[in-house]
C-alpha cells in the first residue's frame, strides 16, 4: 500500500514538473515564435493610429518583464506632441510595454493589446494660451487609413500601470501649471466598453499647483484611491468614490468632467470636513513643515471647495470657483512661549464666477485671536467686484509683536514694538466713478524692531502712524497721513512725513529725509534681485496740486530737494536683464525732475543721460500717469538684441505671455517689448549700434518714445561705408511680433558689400548677387518683424528708387540667357550706368516701372514684376541701332535660378500675389504663377 502511495506521489509529481518546465518553456519559446510578427504589428498600429513622430531604441518580447503578462517592451521611447507642438515631447520613456492577450494570439494568430505600462517616464502636457493641445495625437478609427499589414491588431486595455513618471500640465489658456514627481498609478477596468468603471490607485511623491504663476501647492505628497465611471463615447468622467489625502489632509470629492470639443464642463465638489487645524497646515509650504512639529497646534477645521461651469477658450467661457474655510476653537503655542495664540476663529468664503476678478466675491466673516490675556485682534471684511467695489470692513486690535512672535513662532524674523488698529469702511471704491468707501481710523506703530536671518543688523526704532478720513464716500473727500514714519538701519535714520488728500484733485505734501544702503535693507527681506552695494540718499519736500501740473500753472508746484542714487541693481517686466545704476544725481525744481548726471550700464549697452522729466509726481500717484521728458543719450555701444524679448537673462519677473513666448519658441530671440507710459524724446549720439549682425557706426539723430511707439527722425549713421539717413517708426504687438515703417536714403555704396552685409538689401535687391559696383537708395517700405525681429517679405508694402552710378553685372543668367537667344554678346554681362529704377513691393512682388539703359549699340528697357521667391515676370524691349527705334520684344518668365525666355514674344506668365494676414502675422497663400485657361482646360493623359 505505502509502495502505491508512493508511486502515485512520484507520478504526481512528475506531471507538475513536467507542466511547470513545459510552462517555463513555453514562456521562453513564445517570444521566439512571434517577435516578428508581433513587433510588425504594434509598430504598424502606432503609424496608423498616431498624427506624430514615434521613435524607440528596440523592441523585446517576453513574459518576464511585466510577470506573468506576455508584453512587447519598446526601450527608449520618445513620442512627439501634436500641432502646433510637434516639434516638442509628449512622452518620453525608458520603457513602455504593452501587455497582449495570449490566447488570441496563440489561436486567432492576432495581435490584441489589454495592458499597458509605461515605467520612468516624462510625461509633458501643453495646451497654448488658445486652447491648442499637444496631445491630440490619436487617430480615430474612421480616420485611419486602411492597413492590409496589422488588420488583427487592437486596443482593447483593461490596465494602465505607471511607474516613477514625471508629469507636467502645463495649461496657458487655464493658467494652470503642474509638476508631479514620482507619479504612480495603477488603472484596472475594461477600458474597451464605451462605460466602464476605473479603479485607480495612485501615488504622487511630491506635487507642484499654481494658478496663474502664483504656487497654491508646493512639494506635497499626495495619495489617492479612487472610482471613476468613464463614458467614451461622451469623454465623461464621474467621480463616484474619491478619497484623496494631501500630506496629512483627507479630501473627498464628487462630480463629473466632460471633455467637449471645445473645451471642457466641470462640476466638482471637494471637501475635507470636521479635520483638524494640524492637518490643515500641513498642506502648507515645505519650509514651514520644521516649523510645523516643534508648534503645538489645535482647533478643527471645514474646508469646501468647488469648480463648476464650462471653458471654452474661444468664447472667453470660465467656470465658477468657490472655496469656504471654517476655524473653530484653534490655538497655536510655539516651543513653550510665554502664552499662546487661543481662541482663533475663522470663516472665509471666496467666491470667482466664470474666473473673472472683477466678480470676485470675498467674505470674510470672523478673524478672531487672542494673545494673552490683553492682546487681541478681530477682522470683519465684504467685498465685491475689483474696478468697482463695494467694501465693508471693520479692523480693530492691539498687539504686542513681540509677544505674537514668540507665540507663533515667526520663521527666519523678529519682531517688536506695539501695533494698535482701528479701520471701518463702509461704500464703494470706484477710479472711474471719483467713489471711496466712507472710512475712519488708522495704523499705529511705536518702537517697532525688525530682525531676520539674512542680515546681522537690525532695522530699529521703526514709527509708522497713518491714518484715513472720508466722510462723504467720495475721492474729495479722502485724506491719507503718514505722521510720521521713520527707522533707524545702521546708524542712518530715514524720515517721511506726508499727507495725501481730495483724490479727486489730488492734493499731497511730503518732507522724505535721510540715506540708506539699499542693497542691505533689500538683504535683510532676501530681495537678492538688487545688488547688495546699492546706495540712496534723498532729501525731498514735495508740494502741490494733481492739476497745477495737468495744467500747467507749474509756479504754484512746489518740489524741490535731491536724490542720490548709487550702483543700484534694477530690473524691468519687459526686459530680460538687469540694469545697473552706476551714479544717478537728480535734482526736482516744480515741474521737473533733472537728470544732472545719469550713467547706467544694461548688459554690454551703455548710456551717460541729462535732461529731465516732466511731472515726475504726478505719475507716481497716479497709476495711469504718462512720463515725459527730454534728454541728451551719449553711449559707446549699444546692443539692439539684449532688449529682445526672449533673450536669456538673469531677469526672472518677466510677464507672463513672454515667459509662455519663450516655452514655445526656444529657438527665437523675440521682438523688443517698449514701455507704454513714456513720452520722451532723445537727442542720441552713439558710438556703435549692433542689431541682428548689423554694425551701425556714428548714429546721431532724434528718437522719440511715445506710448509704445519708437520713431527716428532725421538720423544718421554709417554703414557699409556710406551715410544713411532714416526716419521710421516701430511697435510691439506681442513679444513675437512688431509693426515697423521706415524712409531711408543711402547714397553713393558699394552694391555688393550691401548685398554680402545687409539681410534686408539681400532678400529686397536679389540680382545685386551677380553685380558690383555703385549704387544709391531712397525707399518707404512697412511691414512686420518675426519672433527673430527679421522682417516677414510678405508683409512688406512701399516704393521707391534704385539709382545705379556704376555698376558691372557678370553671370547673371537673365542677361546671359538674352545674350544666348538673341546673339547679341554684348548683353551677356552688362555695364550699367547712370540709371534710376523705380519699383513698389506688396504681397510678396517686386514691380518694376519700365527703365532704359544703354550696352554698346543697344538700347534695352525693362519692366515687370518678380518675386521674393525668385519668380518672374519680365517684359524686355530690346532697342535695336540706331538709337533704339525698332526693338525685339522678349519675355522672361520661370525663375532668377532658371529663367525661360521668349523672343518677339510679348505674352508672359502672371504673377498672382500672396495673401498675407496682418492680425495673426502669417502667410496665408503663397504667390504663384497664374495657369493660363486653356492650360486648366487640359486633362491628364
Amino acid at each position: 500500500m505505502k509502495t502505491s502511495v508512493k508511486k502515485i506521489a512520484l507520478k504526481i509529481g512528475k506531471w507538475i514538473g513536467i507542466t511547470i518546465v513545459s510552462i517555463l518553456l513555453l514562456m521562453f519559446l513564445i517570444p521566439l515564435l512571434f517577435p516578428g510578427m508581433v513587433s510588425e504589428q504594434v509598430k504598424a498600429l502606432a503609424n496608423k493610429s498616431l498624427a506624430a513622430e514615434l521613435d524607440f531604441s528596440k523592441s523585446r518580447l517576453s513574459f518576464f518583464t511585466h510577470f506573468p503578462s506576455l508584453t512587447v517592451s519598446l526601450d527608449d521611447l520618445s513620442l512627439k506632441g501634436s500641432a502646433p507642438f510637434a516639434n516638442d515631447t509628449l512622452l518620453k520613456a525608458d520603457q513602455v510595454a504593452f501587455g497582449i492577450n495570449l490566447k488570441r494570439l496563440i489561436f486567432d494568430n492576432e495581435v490584441k493589446i489589454d495592458e499597458l505600462y509605461v515605467s520612468d517616464a516624462f510625461i509633458n502636457v501643453i495646451v497654448n494660451q488658445k486652447g491648442e493641445a499637444n496631445y491630440n495625437v490619436y487617430v480615430a478609427e474612421k480616420d485611419q487609413p486602411k492597413d492590409t499589414l496589422s488588420e488583427g491588431t487592437a486596443i482593447r486595455l483593461d490596465r494602465i500601470d505607471l511607474d516613477n513618471c514625471r508629469i507636467r500640465y502645463n495649461d496657458r489658456s487655464a493658467k494652470i501649471l503642474v509638476n508631479a514627481y514620482g507619479f504612480n498609478y495603477v488603472g484596472k477596468g475594461d477600458l474597451s466598453e464605451d462605460v466602464f468603471d476605473l479603479q485607480t490607485d495612485a501615488r504622487i511623491d511630491s506635487v507642484d499647483f499654481y494658478y496663474d504663476r502664483v504656487p497654491y501647492l508646493e512639494k506635497k505628497s499626495l495619495r489617492a484611491d479612487l472610482i471613476t465611471r468613464i463614458n467614451t463615447n461622451s469623454l465623461s468622467f464621474i467621480l463616484q468614490k474619491n478619497e484623496l489625502r494631501i500630506n496629512q489632509l483627507p479630501v473627498e470629492f464628487t462630480g463629473e468632467f466632460t471633455i467637449l470639443r471645445d473645451g471642457y464642463n466641470i462640476n466638482i465638489d471637494a471637501a475635507s470636513e470636521n479635520t483638524t487645524v494640524k492637518d490643515l497646515l500641513s498642506v502648507l509650504p515645505p519650509q514651514y513643515l520644521n516649523w510645523l512639529e516643534e508648534t503645538k497646534i489645535k482647533g478643527r477645521s471645514d474646508l469646501l471647495f468647488t469648480f463648476k461651469g464650462r471653458y471654452n477658450a474661444a468664447t472667453n467661457q470660465q467656470p465658477d470657483l468657490g472655496f469656504n474655510l471654517k476655524v473653530t476653537d484653534g490655538s497655536v503655542e510655539y516651543a513653550n512661549a510665554p502664552v499662546p495664540l487661543t481662541d482663533l476663529n475663522l470663516d472665509l468664503n471666496a467666491m470667482l464666477p466664470s474666473l473673472d476678478v472683477e466678480k470676485l466675491n470675498i467674505n470674510l466673516r470672523k478673524l478672531d485671536f487672542k494673545v494673552g490675556e490683553k492682546d487681541h485682534f478681530h477682522a470683519f471684511l465684504q467685498t465685491k467686484g475689483l474696478s468697482e467695489m463695494d467694501v465693508k470692513a471693520n479692523i480693530k486690535g492691539i498687539l504686542d509683536l513681540k509677544t505674537l512672535d514668540a507665540a507663533v513662532g515667526l520663521q527666519n524674523m523678529e519682531l517688536r514694538g506695539i501695533l494698535r488698529t482701528d479701520i471701518e469702511a463702509d461704500g464703494q471704491y470706484s477710479a472711474e466713478k471719483k467713489l471711496f468707501p466712507k472710512a475712519k481710523g488708522g495704523i499705529n506703530l511705536q518702537n517697532g524692531w525688525l530682525k531676520t536671518d539674512y542680515y546681522l543688523n537690525p532695522i530699529t526704532g521703526i514709527t509708522f502712524v497713518a491714518s484715513v478720513q472720508n466722510g462723504n464716500g467720495t475721492f474729495e473727500d479722502l485724506k491719507v497721513a503718514v505722521t510720521p514714519a521713520s527707522f533707524v538701519f545702521e546708524g542712518n535714520p530715514v524720515y517721511v512725513n506726508a499727507t495725501v488728500s481730495d483724490f479727486a484733485d489730488l492734493f499731497y505734501a511730503a518732507r522724505i529725509k535721510g540715506e540708506l544702503n539699499v542693497g542691505r535693507i533689500y538683504k535683510v527681506f532676501k530681495q537678492e534681485g538688487l545688488d547688495v552695494t546699492g546706495y540712496a540718499k534723498a532729501d525731498l519736500a514735495l508740494k502741490g496740486r494733481q492739476s497745477y501740473a495737468i495744467t500747467g500753472q507749474y509756479d504754484k508746484l512746489d518740489n524741490k530737494g535731491s536724490l542720490v542714487l548709487k550702483n543700484i541693481k534694477t530690473t524691468s517686466e519687459l526686459f530680460p536683464k538687469a540694469f545697473f545704476i552706476n551714479e544717478g544725481y537728480f535734482t526736482f525744481q516744480n515741474e521737473k525732475m533733472w537728470f544732472d548726471k545719469f550713467k547706467a550700464k544694461y548688459g554690454k549697452s551703455d548710456f551717460s543721460i541729462n535732461g529731465y522729466l516732466l511731472n515726475t509726481i504726478n505719475y507716481f500717484l497716479v497709476s495711469n500717469g504718462t512720463l515725459a521728458g527730454n534728454f541728451n543719450l551719449k553711449s559707446k555701444l549699444i546692443i539692439v538684441d539684449e532688449f529682445m524679448a526672449l533673450k536669456e537673462g538673469e531677469n526672472k519677473d518677466r510677464k507672463a505671455e513672454v515667459e509662455y513666448a519663450k516655452e514655445e519658441n526656444p529657438k527665437m530671440s523675440g521682438v523688443v517689448v517698449l514701455p507704454r507710459n513714456l513720452n520722451v524724446s532723445l537727442i542720441a549720439n552713439a558710438d556703435k549700434v549692433e542689431y541682428n549682425g548689423l554694425v551701425l557706426n556714428n548714429l546721431i539723430g532724434k528718437v522719440g518714445m511715445n506710448k509704445g511707439r519708437l520713431y527716428l527722425e532725421n538720423t544718421n549713421f554709417n554703414i557699409i561705408g556710406c551715410t544713411v539717413t532714416i526716419d521710421g517708426n516701430y511697435k510691439d504687438e506681442s513679444p513675437m511680433a512688431a509693426r515697423f515703417d521706415a524712409n531711408f536714403k543711402a547714397k553713393d555704396f558699394s552694391v555688393k558689400r550691401a548685398y554680402n552685409e545687409i539681410p534686408l538689401f539681400h532678400d529686397l535687391v536679389t540680382a545685386a548677387e551677380k553685380a558690383e559696383g555703385i549704387i544709391s537708395v531712397d525707399y518707404k517700405i512697412t511691414g512686420d518683424l518675426d519672433g527673430n525681429m527679421s522682417p516677414i517679405m510678405p508683409s512688406l508694402a512701399g516704393g521707391g528708387t534704385i539709382s545705379v552710378r556704376d555698376v558691372k553685372v557678370v553671370g547673371l543668367k537673365l542677361f546671359g540667357g538674352i545674350s544666348d537667344k538673341t546673339g547679341s554678346k554684348e548683353m551677356d554681362n552688362p555695364n550699367l550706368k547712370d540709371i534710376t529704377v523705380k519699383t513698389t513691393i506688396d504681397n510678396n512682388l517686386i514691380r518694376i516701372d519700365d527703365f532704359t539703359f544703354k550696352v554698346a549699340v543697344f538700347r534695352p528697357t525693362i519692366k515687370g514684376t518678380t518675386s521674393f521667391d525668385g519668380l518672374l515676370d519680365l517684359r524686355i524691349r530690346l532697342g535695336l541701332p540706331p538709337g533704339g527705334l525698332i526693338g525685339i520684344p522678349i519675355v522672361v518668365t520661370g525663375t532668377h535660378e532658371d529663367p525661360q525666355i521668349k523672343v518677339f514674344s510679348k505674352t508672359g506668365k502672371k504673377i498672382e500675389e500672396a495673401i498675407y494676414n496682418e492680425k495673426t502675422n502669417t502667410l496665408v497663400k503663397k504667390e504663384k504663377v497664374e495657369k493660363k485657361k486653356d492650360e486648366k482646360k487640359k486633362k491628364p493623359n
